[in-house]
């Protein structure tokens, strides 16, 4: 049977044809070589078989990408690593305050605004050239959801009454804009709505090539999540104390040593760590 007959199932439980070249894809922008994703892409194809799970086809690319390298398999598991930012939405939060920051706003997570009727808790609020945009967060923790259009008509309808009382409590700073951003994807009415409302609608593919995945790669701004050899329980105290990126913990090492991280096992990590934001340094060199 030929591969493009094969029939997998996605995380949302639908049915849809294989897609070579979206493997060939995913395993680039790791940044592994031809030679690499070839040798991935045989072994792959020769185990698959009708009705497989795209979550099985990842985790087979995913542990041959880390044999070869990790921080290539770290950059390859960057979706799941952002579910991984679970299970609160406070972690994400913060993730996409630090992806505005080196986008260059000033940014604040969890402050208050009034609003003409109401006072409302913003997730993000972002400043810049004399503008602030008010961003609000949508965090799935499962792979399958997606952001409906009440989502959209929700927080339209705070930004509405936000705006309505800006200029009269003295801001000093015009609101024109509200951002929407989701971990996941957006329902074709959502963005349909997002669109027609002038809300800016931000999610995992959405829009093309500014979408959450691309805005991470061109910034190389990676979750603490992605690392290969964090164990589960190390990435949650690290997130704890507000390190979401992998950057970050290059700045504040100390929190390995809190964790009782032995010397050897700590080089490793950030030996990775350090690969992982070099490629992506490298990447962002060649793209710019």
């Amino acid at each position: 049977m030929k591969n493009d007959n094969f029939e997998v199932i996605k995380s949302s439980g639908k049915r849809v044809r294989f897609s070579l070249s979206k493997l060939r894809s995913s395993l680039k922008r790791s940044g592994a070589n031809k030679e690499t994703i070839d040798s991935i892409i045989d072994k792959v194809r020769d185990e698959l078989y009708q009705g497989i799970s795209t979550k099985e086809i990842y985790n087979r690319a995913y542990a041959l990408l880390k044999k070869k390298k990790s921080y290539l398999a770290s950059k390859y598991k960057l979706k799941k690593a952002i579910y991984e930012l679970g299970p609160t939405g406070f972690p994400f939060e913060r993730f996409i305050k630090e992806i505005l920051r080196y986008s260059g706003y000033d940014t604040f997570v969890g402050e208050v605004l009034n609003g003409k009727c109401v006072s409302h808790e913003i997730d993000v609020i972002a400043n810049k050239n004399n503008e602030t945009t008010i961003i609000e967060c949508k965090f799935h923790g499962e792979q399958g959801l997606n952001c409906n259009v009440k989502v959209p008509l929700y927080i339209n309808s705070r930004f509405r009454d936000i705006k309505s009382s800006w200029e009269s409590n003295g801001n000093g700073t015009s609101l024109n804009s509200c951002w929407v951003v989701t971990n996941t994807r957006f329902s074709e009415d959502a963005v349909q709505y997002g669109r027609c409302s002038g809300l800016y609608l931000l999610s995992w593919d959405y829009p093309n090539n500014e979408s959450l995945r691309d805005r991470i790669d061109k910034l190389g701004l990676y979750p603490i999540t992605v690392s290969t050899l964090l164990t589960k329980r190390e990435k949650q105290f690290l997130l704890s104390r507000n390190i979401v990126l992998c950057r970050q913990l290059l700045g504040d090492v100390f929190y390995l040593d809190h964790l009782g991280i032995s010397d050897t096992r700590k080089e490793k990590i950030l030996s990775e760590i350090d690969a992982l934001c070099e490629i992506s340094k490298t990447h962002h060199e060649t793209n710019s």
